[in-house]
């Protein structure tokens, strides 16, 4: 923490409570070289910070912590390097898994080059939050949440016991077992401090409380103030082992907000809307920050429910300032009143403190919203800023049969289900599902929710039998206050019983439908629909059964399980008729805004937090009953198909070799735009046939206990062959329209087959592998597999159009080169099929941004030369790129 530079004198005391902390002081700073600082976004006040405490002369030099003044006149500085050090790692299960084999993987790789297995070790706190494996396998039946843990622990023992292993092993790590809530809201709500403070060598310092997270959702406590984003696991664990994130100085879009929202509108409704404007507006790479007078009119969780969604309309984070409405939020969730202090203390004497008479920051530029005209709204079929109007819904959807789902003829026939008295059709909801980290951070959305259940049940209304219903809070907290209020029971009565405590439809973990309902819809083609409170709708993900998926308001989920169709207008349709015949519509159930704030208010207290979070460390009987083995470096087990000593570091020497330019190079796939890191890396089920399906077989996994991607994230056979297997991917390679499927041409033979296949025979014939994409290229979850997977399969260099910026940084965390068109082009313009070869010189003394050529030799003997810009984008990646990724990096510099 100490630092041996102090270039603009501004280290100094404060005393809160009668102890007194070290800070560096922005107000000082600004009085001694850094003029006008004051008038930086909040959000780049926590970056100045960052750099003015961690001065070395070395990775933080004076001219970077200029840079960030001179950021406020000249733009030109929004893209300068600079080297974050976050103040510490969130991660979950599913990229959590991966993270400590690596770690463990290296413990064994510093034995081999003889060093100390112990210098493998976090140097800045871990927490791991296990939230990602339950699956709704149970539903609609008290028994449900039992049924659910029960067979979590029974799939995923292995797993849990590697991590349990971790725990005792490394230290800086802290577990949080399975059932306790999902990561960002235990993050939200219990491991955010807002200000950190550390003691080193008798001196207490203070500092904002910054964050990186292994799940691209980790902005959720940008809602606190506190700066966080997703990162890959791969930059994740490089900052776990001390090394800081590299990265450029941002743009910062202001987004000016003023007014409120009306009566009937959610907090939901509101960030759609935000999602819908910030990705048109354009803002990946960018810092969004909200300010303004509308401000105030927003609760802590509401700012929360924005922040979340940041990945979603693409910026890096959605950053909310502190102010009273921060304060109101940690005395409510239990903080002790010696940290409400600090907090408050120390943001007012650093100028990080939001007044509403305080002049607006300087940003790069502003957008604006007034709350006032939001509208009821939902988003899909198939992407987060698809936001419609309530009553636009049901017409788009018809619109979408033709034009996304290629239906048009007897869209309106309905199909028998075999064994049921009820029929399906095109547009039914046979998923109602309130998930998700999105969402149930928000008493206002979930008492809504059970305030409306109440209303339809009173009215006698009931869920339509087709519609798989689940709860799955995202903590405790939620389920007692729920409970506490009587909620709960009115849920149940809708089929709404809780199913787990963690992130189940959204990531994918919706379970398998019915299987007389699933029969129905894939005999006879049916688009069924899907409507959860969740943040991501991507093809594939919700459920393999599913292709319409609707990101909704909890009350509103509740509403379409209750009207089991999409193809009705809620604003004018009834949902269903009361016990008199008489109808029934959303408007007559809808609870007011006043009863909201009035059950929120009876029954959301600081007690309520306080106990549930008493021993959250400790976890269920499942998980104290789990036998972990010990030991400094893990024991594999060869016989293990979920967790596997993996190949990076294998043969791995003490200076790395040089690497070549890229000759004769194969292409494994053409992609079009805006390919999710889903469709790189599935999360979801794990089909039989599949090249995974096939190696689970041979080595004795039955059907029934594939699990999913998700958990097997730990063990590297399963995942390069899971690489590009999502179920709704297209490569082009197989023509105009090709067919969905992990499939590619292999040539010269000309043969298809799984993209895994290709790859491995490529591998054989000594053959480089090049990939082709559109634009946004990696969008989605900070899924380290998506480029561990590509690494493995061979390929050296990926070229789009444009990248999301966690995958662009994890490919080339992982040794693989992202590059873009270096003029306005793309791979169809350029007349690529697939059968092309291609060479890349020049890779030996590359530099960071540097234009390379790309010869593209076609299958008739032409030759076209495609300029390229290499986005390796920093010196730090270029070293990182040089040493065959970001870990060997680490690993080497540890060792030596």
């Amino acid at each position: 923490m100490s630092t041996s530079l102090d270039s603009f004198n501004c280290r100094r005391t404060l005393t809160v409570g009668g102890k007194e902390y070290t800070y560096f002081d922005l107000k000082e700073a600004e009085k001694n070289g850094l003029a006008g600082v004051s008038r930086l976004p909040f959000s780049m006040k926590v970056l100045l910070e960052n750099l003015l405490r961690k001065e070395d002369g070395r990775s933080v030099t004076k001219e970077s912590i200029q840079a960030v003044a001179a950021w406020l006149t000249d733009r030109g500085t929004a893209g300068v390097e600079i080297a974050y050090s976050p103040a510490r790692v969130l991660m979950q299960d599913f990229t959590g898994v991966p993270a400590v084999v690596d770690l463990a993987a290296m413990r064994d790789a510093m034995v081999a080059l003889g060093g100390d297995p112990s210098k493998i070790n976090p140097l800045v706190p871990v927490d791991l939050v296990i939230d990602h494996s339950v699956i709704v396998d149970e539903f609609g039946s008290p028994q449900a949440f039992a049924r659910n843990v029960e067979l979590e622990y029974q799939r995923n023992g292995e797993r849990y016991r590697f991590l349990k292993w971790g725990q005792k092993a490394f230290n800086n790590f802290r577990v949080v077992p399975p059932g306790t809530g999902i990561c960002h809201q235990v993050n939200l709500e219990y491991l955010s401090r807002v200000v950190w403070s550390r003691d080193e060598d008798g001196v207490t310092y203070a500092y904002p409380d910054t964050c990186v997270g292994t799940d691209s959702h980790t902005t959720m406590v940008n809602g606190l103030g506190v700066l966080a984003w997703g990162v890959g696991g791969i930059e994740a664990e490089a900052a776990m082992l001390g090394q800081p994130v590299s990265m450029l100085l941002p743009e910062v879009i202001g987004f000016r907000l003023t007014g409120k929202l009306k009566e009937g509108v959610t907090a939901t409704d509101l960030v759609l809307t935000v999602t819908q404007m910030l990705r048109k507006k354009g803002v990946v790479g960018k810092f969004v920050e909200f300010f303004g007078p509308g401000l105030a009119n927003t609760t802590a969780a509401d700012r929360a429910t924005i922040g979340n969604m940041a990945p979603e309309y693409g910026a890096t984070c959605g950053f909310f300032p502190v102010d009273g409405e921060t304060i109101k939020y940690l005395e409510t969730s239990g903080r002790s009143q010696e940290q409400i202090a600090l907090v408050e203390a120390y943001c007012k004497a650093q100028g990080m403190w939001r007044d509403a008479d305080m002049q607006d920051p300087v940003f790069t530029d502003i957008i604006e919203l007034d709350l006032g005209d939001v509208v009821p709204s939902m988003a899909g079929p198939k992407r987060p800023e698809g936001r419609l109007p309530l009553e636009e819904i049901a017409s788009n959807f018809e619109k979408a049969l033709e034009a996304e789902y290629k239906k048009t003829v007897d869209t309106a026939k309905r199909y028998a289900v075999e064994g049921e008295n009820y029929d399906l059709g095109h547009g039914d909801v046979v998923i109602a599902a309130i998930t998700s980290c999105t969402n149930t951070s928000n008493p206002s959305v979930l008492m809504a929710a059970g305030l409306l259940a109440r209303n339809a049940n009173r009215r006698g209304l009931r869920t339509k039998p087709w519609v798989k219903t689940s709860l799955a809070p995202g903590s405790q907290v939620v389920a007692e206050y729920f409970k506490k209020s009587g909620l709960q029971e009115e849920l149940d009565k809708l089929g709404f019983n809780l199913v787990g405590f963690g992130c189940t439809t959204c990531i994918g973990n919706s379970g398998p439908l019915p299987a007389p309902i699933s029969k129905t819809i894939n005999d006879n083609g049916l688009i069924a629909a899907a409507v959860l409170s969740g943040n991501r709708n991507f093809e594939g993900r919700v459920s393999p059964d599913v292709q319409a998926n609707y990101l909704a308001s909890p009350p509103l989920v509740v509403a379409y399980a209750l009207a089991g169709t999409v193809r009705k207008d809620l604003t004018k349709e009834p949902l269903g008729e009361d016990k008199d015949g008489n109808p029934v519509y959303l408007r007559d159930i809808w609870p007011t805004a006043a009863e909201v704030q009035e059950f929120i208010a009876n029954n959301v207290t600081r007690e309520l937090y306080a106990t549930k979070y008493a021993d959250v460390f400790k976890g269920d009987e499942n998980w104290q009953a789990l036998d972990a083995p010990s030991g400094q470096t893990y024991a594999w087990d060869e016989k293990s198909t979920y967790v596997r000593n993996p190949p990076y570091f294998a043969g791995m020497s003490k200076t790395p070799n040089p690497a070549g330019s890229i000759r004769g190079a194969r292409i494994l796939g053409l992609f079009g735009d805006k390919i999710t890191t889903d469709h790189i890396s599935p999360a979801g089920s794990i089909k039989v046939a599949s090249p995974a399906g096939k190696y689970l077989l041979d080595h004795g996994v039955a059907v029934a206990d594939f699990n999913q991607y998700g958990t097997r994230r730990g063990n590297h056979e399963v995942m390069m062959r899971g690489t590009f297997a999502n179920i709704r991917i297209r490569n082009y390679m197989l023509g105009e329209n090709p067919k969905e499927g992990g499939y590619t041409i292999h040539y010269p033979s000309g043969e298809e087959m799984f993209i895994y296949d290709a790859a491995m025979r490529y591998k054989q014939e000594g053959v480089p592998l090049v990939i082709f994409a559109g634009v946004e290229y990696g969008n989605g979850s900070s899924r380290d597999w998506a480029a561990k997977g590509t690494n493995l399969l061979g390929v050296r260099a990926v070229i789009a159009q444009s990248f999301e910026r966690i995958h662009r940084s994890n490919l080339v965390g992982m040794g693989v080169i992202p590059f873009v068109f270096a003029e306005e082009t793309s791979w169809k313009e350029l007349g690529l099929k697939g059968d092309e070869i291609v060479e890349i010189e020049g890779i030996e003394n590359l530099k960071p941004r540097a234009t390379l050529n790309a010869k593209i030799t076609f299958a008739d003997g032409s030759v076209k030369n495609v300029p390229l810009l290499c986005r390796i984008d920093t010196l730090d990646e270029l070293e990182y790129f040089k040493n065959g990724g970001i870990l060997q990096y680490v690993l080497r510099a540890l060792a030596a």
